[in-house]
């Protein structure tokens, strides 16, 4: 083999592995409840979180078993104060610094601990005592922080319900109910002025069981739908998560708070209910999941907020088995924590590819994580599938959505990955349709994509040859050059 040959084929090989290889995701967070009497230990669980994508973990207290567990995990800890807490945090100083020093100095920085909630849906909890005092509590907290130089390290916040929005349809009309406003205006300037999130616990599966029909599961689970259309801004919406997102959007920016951050502090689906209870399966709570996840990680965001992923914290870790309610209340877990497997896939491993959740399930498929193709004597002409011309944004989003859910590698795609620029929603949708596709065997029949795609004979990449971006970015290009070169020169 000559000098060039053995260049190009090491090059050529470090870009496949260089392309291939596992990332994790700093939006993708967990929820860790402990209303439960069979939950793994602390260390167990910390072994489980690293050998997933999640990056962040809510704790709704600030169990110091935990917070030790995590210690040089490198991921990223959010603890709370409890409801009850809040009256003597607001009114004595040195208790917000004896909580802060007891939960916070004590394990950081070993142990990775960024925001501090302070109660949970207090706002809207009735408790107009415990409202009054809330945001004293915030500010003695970040006070303490303040003083042991955490400051701009650890963020304090609180997490509020849904039911806060007196409005959220069209999300461009988006608002806060007016009794809570004054209170609001308070906890909001805090957030815009320490740099802090507002959390929000958005539930798609409660807006389907209010109305349980088949276009309504459609839109909450992320698969094919004809969307709903805003008025307003002209925006055709295509899930219910980008939908209520952008409602909180609407009503922040509506306040004047346009620069505050917003955080998913939980969202998921439950894959078991009782017998009247609508939508609690399996296959739903797989394919919110899964879908939910491909969605962040595609990096497309939401309409209002295009280009990023909201921070997202999935409920939950684990079932919690003495909670009260109906059993959907109890079986919202990813893993089981009997033996720690997954109760359903929906690619958080880091030893598997990207989620396998059907986007629709009388269509699902599950191709194979492509990868380096054998030579051949008779090597097959290569074909691309690319969007066609006249497909709209949303049929890109539904496309994209629905390529990085069924097997695929869209890390790639991601901010830091070789294919994220152009940042485009045009750009990374042709990634992914042109992956799903060369993975699938190619089959033809898996260039549809809802007939907004196409096969095409031209190599889209029309600088590949010339070492630019799309021929770093292009994996499965890579593969079919790759197959091609090591044919022609039987190596």
């Amino acid at each position: 083999m000559s000098a060039l040959h053995f260049t190009v084929t090491f090059l050529l090989l470090t870009l496949l592995l260089e392309v291939n290889k596992a990332k994790s995701q700093s939006f993708i967070g967990v929820n860790y409840g402990q209303v439960a009497d069979n939950l793994p230990s602390p260390a167990a669980t910390a072994k489980l979180l690293q050998s997933t994508s999640i990056q962040k973990v809510r704790l709704y207290g600030s169990d110091a078993a935990m917070i030790k567990a995590l210690a040089n995990t490198g991921i990223g800890i959010v603890i709370g104060t409890a409801n009850g807490d809040i009256p003597a945090l607001a009114s004595d100083p040195n208790f917000a610094k004896s909580w802060v020093d007891t939960n916070v100095v004590a394990y950081y920085p070993a142990s990775k601990i960024i925001l501090i909630n302070v109660g949970n849906e207090v706002i809207m909890s009735g408790d107009n005592n415990l409202i009054s005092q809330l945001l004293p509590a915030m500010q003695n907290v970040k006070n303490a922080l303040d003083a042991a130089s955490l400051g701009d390290k650890v963020k304090v916040s609180t997490v509020h319900s849904m039911t806060l929005l007196k409005q959220s349809e069209p999300p461009s009309s988006g608002s806060f109910d007016p009794a809570y406003g004054d209170m609001l205006k308070g906890v909001l300037a805090f957030n815009n002025a320490t740099g802090s999130p507002f959390a929000i616990n958005p539930y798609p599966f409660f807006a389907y069981r209010s109305d349980p029909r088949p276009e309504t599961l459609a839109f909450c689970l992320f698969q094919p739908n004809s969307g709903r259309l805003d008025g307003n801004t002209k925006i055709n919406y295509m899930n219910m998560f980008d939908a209520q997102v952008d409602a909180v959007r609407s009503a922040l920016d509506a306040m004047g708070f346009k620069n505050v951050e917003i955080v998913v502090a939980e969202t998921g689906w439950p894959y078991k209910g009782d017998s009247d209870e609508v939508g609690a399966s399996i296959e739903n709570a797989k394919a919110y999941n899964g879908n939910l996840i491909a969605h962040l990680r595609s990096m497309v965001g939401t309409p209002l907020m295009p280009g990023k992923s909201v921070d997202t914290y999935l409920f939950a870790l684990y079932d919690e088995n003495l909670k009260p309610g109906p059993t959907s209340e109890r079986s919202f877990g990813l893993y089981q924590s009997a033996d720690l497997t997954m109760t359903y896939d929906v690619g958080l491993s880091k030893s598997s590819s990207q989620a396998q959740t059907p986007a629709s399930p009388a269509t699902e498929k599950t191709p194979a994580t492509p990868s380096v193709v054998a030579p051949s004597p008779e090597p097959k002409k290569a074909s691309w599938c690319v969007p066609k011309k006249d497909v709209t944004d949303a049929e890109l989003q539904a496309s994209l959505d629905y390529a990085c859910a069924h097997g695929i590698d869209c890390s790639p795609i991601q901010p830091g990955g070789s294919c994220f620029e152009p940042n485009t929603l045009s750009a990374h949708a042709a990634y992914a349709m042109n992956l799903y596709y060369q993975s699938s065997g190619p089959d033809p029949s898996s260039c549809d994509f809802s007939q907004a795609a196409m096969l095409s004979s031209s190599n889209p990449s029309t600088n590949f040859l010339k070492w630019t971006s799309a021929f770093y970015c292009t994996n499965t290009i890579v593969n079919l050059i790759l197959y091609e070169y090591l044919a022609l020169y039987r190596l």
